[in-house]
């Protein structure tokens, strides 16, 4: 209804109430509900809210948030720990019970709200807010200690630059007399020294990161990591300073390139001697392993941990979509592919293993339990 507010006193003392479009000495007076107007204003931030230039773009920003160390590094070691192929049985209940629906949940929020992952709860319900502030809690949280895998990354990749690699044997400034090369192993030594170290061992702990002899010795500043950690930040920013306009074309080339290494990794991984043997340890299920709870919560900490659910990242990607897209189509492909990579992975680091046993003449066991 509208209401004349003319300035004019009503005939017979009443509120003239008159349909939408009445006119009332010449002036046409509307009265709009705040209702309306909130949602006038809900409809203007929808509008006005970037989005992706294609599904591709979509897609990619995605898949590369949940694909990552999660799949190449820490699935193979849980799929060794807790029984080889068993892991599988607690692994995909907890994928298309849990991993998948609430995979769907926050990409749906995000999609139908067009907001982040703080106000998309607030827009269901105020009370809810306090889900997206926790997320993002967590969120600051692993930044803290996934930036420093980051800047661990980049000094490996700058040390690489050299003809010899600098871990491949112990004749630098780092190395102790207990360092000895895996090919003199083989050939000229016996390997009785139960101090005997790996040169990529030392490399680590000595020459990247420094460890001192306790924690009442903190040691120096590592400026060489300070500014691996500093460049890693700076990469950050240039990828998303302009939004999913620059986001958007990064990913074409973050979320591929790990593939094709993987392909490499894999391809060269199952050539080597010894590949067979270490497939079948990862493959092979120890199906009693199954009554083991700690089997059951690893499962589940997996699916949470690589599909990068409850911290509110899937909800601000989805917000850039279109409001009508096929979302739940999108979610099941990447959740697919998420697993599959992992899958997948457990075949390159596992053939590598089985290499290395062969190579140093011990239990596939142990080789995966020192690395």
């Amino acid at each position: 209804f509208t209401l004349n507010v003319t300035g004019e006193t009503p005939s017979e003392g009443g509120m003239d109430y008159r349909l939408p479009g009445a006119v009332s000495n010449g002036e046409t007076v509307s009265a709009h509900s705040d209702t309306e107007k909130e949602k006038e204003e809900e409809k203007d931030q929808t509008l006005e809210r970037e989005q992706w230039n294609n599904k591709l773009e979509y897609v990619l920003s995605v898949a590369g948030e949940i694909i990552g160390l999660g799949n190449v590094w820490r699935f193979p070691y849980l799929c060794y720990k807790n029984g080889g192929g068993a892991f599988f049985i607690p692994y995909l209940i907890f994928l298309f019970t849990c991993g998948i629906p609430v995979f769907f949940l926050e990409t749906a929020l995000g999609q139908y709200t067009s907001q982040g992952g703080v106000t998309a709860w607030r827009r269901i319900c105020p009370l809810f807010e306090g889900i997206g502030y926790a997320s993002q809690v967590i969120v600051v949280l692993l930044n803290f200690y996934y930036i420093i895998v980051l800047a661990w990354a980049l000094f490996y990749l700058f040390s690489s630059f050299t003809i010899d690699l600098p871990w491949g044997s112990c004749d630098h400034e780092w190395n102790t007399g207990n360092c000895m090369e895996l090919q003199k192993a083989n050939s000229t030594f016996n390997m009785t020294n139960e101090n005997a170290t790996s040169p990529v061992i030392e490399f680590w702990e000595r020459r990247v990161l420094k460890i001192s002899d306790g924690i009442q010795h903190l040691g120096s500043l590592r400026w060489e990591l300070a500014l691996c950690l500093l460049l890693a930040w700076i990469i950050c920013y240039f990828c998303i300073w302009k939004g999913v306009k620059s986001t958007g074309k990064v990913v074409y080339f973050t979320a591929t390139f790990p593939y094709l290494m993987l392909v490499v990794l894999l391809i060269r991984g199952v050539s080597l001697p010894g590949a067979s043997q270490g497939i079948l340890f990862y493959l092979y299920p120890d199906l009693s392993r199954l009554g083991d709870p700690q089997v059951w919560m690893d499962a589940g900490t997996q699916i949470f941990f690589s599909y990068a659910i409850c911290l509110g990242c899937l909800t601000a990607l989805g917000s850039y979509n279109r409001y009508h897209n096929n979302c739940y189509r999108d979610c099941v492909a990447l959740c697919f592919l998420n697993s599959g990579t992992s899958f997948v992975a457990g075949f390159a680091i596992f053939s590598i293993l089985g290499f290395m046993a062969r190579e140093q003449g011990v239990p596939i066991a142990e080789v995966a339990e020192s690395g």
